[in-house]
């Protein structure tokens, strides 16, 4: 019998919405398996104090405090993905506890002399959510028709590419449709519990491992597949185009977060205009399949209500697509988007 996961989430001083990504979504959409966050600046507090999400989750300041805890998920995504040295003694006192430790950083746990070492001696499982041994390129075997492809694009990374996916996921399924999310990302694994994090396969086999999750899927009335990077990002655009190519999407939704002007972390450059965003990635989906744009996720988590209506109803009118947020509205026209086209098919 499979132990049930009791997750102590380590964010240590770094609780913001971008880098803390996985922490949040793990909260949002797991948080039955969540005991604690470990953040000292802000212990004390609660998940829906600092991170917007889990309600009364507490924050804690040591692992003395998370209570029946059975795991440590490294809970952060930062650039370069590699572990903070002010974090070591926390995953080495995890290890003497007996907690399972988990990673999706691209700097693996058991690639670390002290952790691996450290590990086997006290008997504790080291997991690498992004380490796979993906070796197969794509064939171009037909996908079952019936089977709705669905995946989420962006204008840049941290849209909310993942939440989007859910939520259309989980929409269609409350609508009568049998849906599978596809994760692709190591914050998406431990949403789904399973999936492969593209951005670690090696560049020639990137579609073919697309083209897995598909086919290991497509006896389901849809797949919503989650996207990655974006084709508009100076250092992520490649895994982009082989996630895309693999999964010969029938649908695209199209995610964004309002008020951002130039690329995350690269601010040198301007993010083109959302009809632009559309055109080239309709352009490149059909190279390899018939695909369109069906709807617009808008990440409107900096702004008010008010706001973020607003700018639903602008980008309804100048794209002719329905659009909402679907964290503050639900992913309703999203779903009845997705039901239209699974008809039309």
């Amino acid at each position: 019998m499979t132990t049930a996961r009791r997750i102590v989430i380590l964010t240590d001083g770094h609780c913001d919405s971008h880098t803390a990504k996985t922490a949040i979504c793990v909260v949002r959409y797991r948080p039955e398996e969540v005991v604690a966050v470990l953040d000292r600046e802000a212990a004390g507090k609660t998940c829906g104090d600092v991170l917007g999400v889990g309600d009364d989750i507490p924050i804690v300041a040591s692992l003395s405090e998370a209570t029946g805890a059975n795991t440590l998920l490294i809970g952060i995504a930062p650039p370069g993905g590699k572990i903070p040295q002010s974090w070591r003694p926390i995953v080495l006192e995890a290890i003497e506890q007996g907690l399972t430790i988990v990673s999706g950083l691209h700097e693996f746990l058991r690639d670390d002399p002290e952790f691996s070492r450290e590990a086997k001696q006290n008997g504790v499982a080291l997991v690498d959510l992004r380490a796979n041994d993906e070796r197969d390129v794509a064939s171009g075997v037909p996908f079952r028709e019936e089977c709705l492809r669905l995946h989420t694009i962006a204008n840049d990374c941290s849209c909310g590419k993942m939440v989007a996916a859910v939520e259309v996921a989980q929409g269609l399924c409350q609508a009568g449709v049998d849906t599978a999310f596809a994760a692709t990302g190591q914050t998406g694994i431990m949403v789904a519990g399973e999936g492969c994090a593209i951005d670690r396969v090696i560049a020639d086999f990137v579609s073919g491992a697309a083209e897995k999750l598909v086919l290991a899927n497509q006896h389901r009335d849809a797949i919503v597949v989650e996207g990655q990077g974006s084709l508009f990002h100076p250092r992520y655009s490649a895994v982009t185009l082989g996630l895309l190519h693999g999964v010969k999407p029938d649908g695209l939704i199209l995610c964004y977060e309002m008020g951002r002007r130039v690329v995350f972390g690269m601010e040198d450059y301007r993010l083109p205009a959302l009809p632009n965003v559309i055109e080239f990635y309709e352009t490149a989906a059909r190279i390899m399949h018939p695909c369109r744009v069906i709807g617009v996720a808008v990440n409107g988590q900096k702004f008010s209500d008010t706001e973020v209506e607003i700018e639903c109803r602008r980008v309804e009118t100048e794209l002719k697509l329905p659009a909402c947020d679907v964290i503050r509205h639900g992913p309703t026209k999203l779903v009845e988007a997705a039901v239209e086209l699974r008809k039309s098919l």
